[in-house]
C-alpha cells in the first residue's frame, strides 16, 4: 500500500522509479519468511526471463552500464514478487477487492498528477533525490529523466506546443500504458464491492481521469484499450454476460462523449505532422533488426546510443518488444512474450464480469508491447492486475496455479 498510494510523495522526491525495487526486495523477504508460496501459473518461464536478462549483463560494454541495467533487473524482478504476493493475498483469502486496494490508490496519484499536468503543464522541479546522487550518476541521461521530475512533456522550441501529461512518470507513453493497465483493475473493484467510499470515490474519478488521458495522445494507449474492450465484448457476447456488455457500452459511450469536448483525433493529427515521431521509431526499429545478427543469443545487455540513426533517443528503447530484442536477445524475447500469451489464455477463463475486465490487462499489454517500455514500474502494474486476474479465474473455475495444497476460496463481494 506505501509503494502504490504514495506515488505522489515518491514523485516529488524523485525516487519513484529508484526505491521501486526496494518495495520489491521487502515483499520478497516476507514471502521468503512466510514459505510455502504458491506461484501464479507461468512463473516459471517468468524465472527463466529473468535468467537470460541477468546472462545478457554479460553483453554491457562498460561499467557505468551496470546501474541502468541493474534497475531494469530491479523492475523485472519487483513485478514477479509483488505479482507473487498479490496472488498468494487474493488466492488465500478469498478477498481480491483487497488485493487490489493498492492499484485503485495508484489510479488516485495518476488522476492527480495527470491533472497536475493538464493545469500546470510547465510544472518541473529538481528534486531531493537529484540533490543528493553524486553528479556523475544524477547527470546520466537515463537517471537523469527517472530523477528530474516535469509534469508534461511538450517542445520547447515550438511557438504553439502540445502539453502532454507525464508524471508520474517521465515520459507520456508510460502514463498512457499505466492507465490503460490500470483502468480495467479500477472497473473490476466497483463491479466487486457494490458499497463504500473507495467505490464511489473511484466511481467520480472514472469521467476525472479521461481530460488527463485523452490529453496524453497517445495512440498506442487508444489502440490498446480499443482492442481490450473489443475482446471483452466479444467474450460477453459468446457467454450472454450482459453485465460486462453494458459495462462496456457505458465506457465507449462516456469516451464517445469526451472526444465531444476534447478534439483528440484533431490533436493527435497536428502532433504527427509537426514531428518526426513514426520516422524515428521505424529508424529504431531498423537498426535493432540489423544489429540483432551480431548478437542474437544475449543481446547487448542494455540499449545503446548510436549516430546511424535520425532519432535522438538509443536504439533498443521506443516499445518493449525492442528492447528485451536488443538487450537481451532472441530467448529472453520469446520467453517474455510467451508469459503473456500464457496469462491471456490462463484468464480468458474467467466467467465473473469483474474477472473478465481483470483478462483483458494482458491483451491490452501485448497491444502495447511493440510500442511502449514496460521496463519500469508499470510492468509490476501489468503483473498485479494479472496476478489478481488468476487468482479469481481460479476461484470460479476451481483450479489451483501453485500446487501448495491449500483451497481456493470464492472472492468476497460486498452488496449494498
Amino acid at each position: 500500500m506505501i509503494a502504490f498510494g504514495l506515488i505522489p510523495v515518491w514523485w516529488l522526491a524523485g525516487a519513484f522509479y529508484l526505491i521501486w525495487p526496494l518495495f520489491g526486495a521487502v515483499l520478497l523477504a516476507l514471502l521468503i519468511v512466510r514459505g510455502r508460496v504458491p506461484l501464479p501459473p507461468a512463473t516459471g518461464i517468468w524465472l527463466l526471463f529473468l535468467t537470460l536478462v541477468l546472462l545478457s549483463a554479460t553483453q554491457l560494454p562498460a561499467v557505468v552500464s551496470l546501474l541502468p541495467f541493474g534497475l531494469r533487473f530491479g523492475y523485472y524482478v519487483t513485478a514477479l514478487v509483488v505479482g507473487v504476493y498479490v496472488y498468494v493475498y487474493a488466492r488465500e483469502r478469498g478477498d481480491v477487492p483487497a488485493a487490489l486496494v493498492p492499484l485503485c490508490m495508484f489510479w488516485f496519484g495518476l488522476v492527480l498528477l495527470g491533472w497536475l499536468g493538464v493545469l500546470a503543464p510547465r510544472f518541473e522541479l529538481t528534486t531531493p533525490m537529484e540533490i543528493l546522487l553524486p553528479g556523475g550518476v544524477a547527470h546520466h541521461p537515463y537517471i537523469q529523466d527517472l530523477v528530474h521530475v516535469s509534469a508534461a512533456e511538450w517542445s520547447r522550441v515550438s511557438l504553439t506546443p502540445i502539453y502532454r501529461p507525464t508524471a508520474p512518470f517521465p515520459y507520456t507513453n508510460n502514463y498512457g500504458g499505466a492507465y490503460a493497465m490500470t483502468l480495467p483493475c479500477v472497473v473490476a473493484y466497483t463491479m466487486l464491492r457494490r458499497r463504500g467510499f473507495l467505490r464511489w470515490a473511484l466511481l467520480v474519478s472514472l469521467p476525472l481521469s479521461l481530460a488527463p488521458a485523452f490529453l496524453t495522445l497517445n495512440r498506442v494507449m487508444f489502440a490498446s484499450l480499443g482492442v481490450g474492450l473489443a475482446v471483452l465484448g466479444l467474450r460477453a457476447a459468446l457467454r450472454g454476460n450482459v453485465r460486462v456488455g453494458a459495462s462496456v457500452v457505458g465506457v465507449i459511450t462516456i469516451v464517445g462523449l469526451t472526444t465531444l469536448l476534447i478534439p483528440v483525433a484533431d490533436l493527435i493529427n497536428s502532433r504527427v505532422e509537426s514531428t518526426d515521431t513514426n520516422t524515428d521509431r521505424f529508424s529504431l526499429y531498423a537498426e535493432v533488426i540489423r544489429r540483432m545478427w551480431d548478437s542474437p543469443w544475449l543481446g547487448y545487455g542494455a540499449p545503446v546510443t548510436v549516430d546511424t540513426v535520425t532519432a535522438e533517443v538509443p536504439v533498443g528503447t521506443q516499445g518493449q518488444f525492442w528492447t528485451v530484442l536488443f538487450s537481451h536477445g532472441v530467448p529472453a524475447l520469446l520467453c517474455f512474450l510467451a508469459w503473456f500469451v500464457v496469462v491471456v489464455l490462463k484468464t480468458a477463463r474467467a466467467r465473473s464480469a469483474p474477472g473478465q475486465w481483470l483478462a483483458v490487462i494482458p491483451v491490452i499489454c501485448l497491444v502495447q508491447i511493440p510500442f511502449y517500455g514496460m521496463a519500469d514500474p508499470t510492468m509490476t502494474i501489468a503483473y498485479v492486475g494479472v496476478a489478481a486476474a488468476l487468482a479469481l479465474t481460479e476461484s470460479e473455475v476451481g483450479t489451483k496455479g501453485g500446487g501448495s495444497g491449500r483451497p481456493v476460496h470464492s472472492p468476497k463481494v460486498v452488496t449494498g
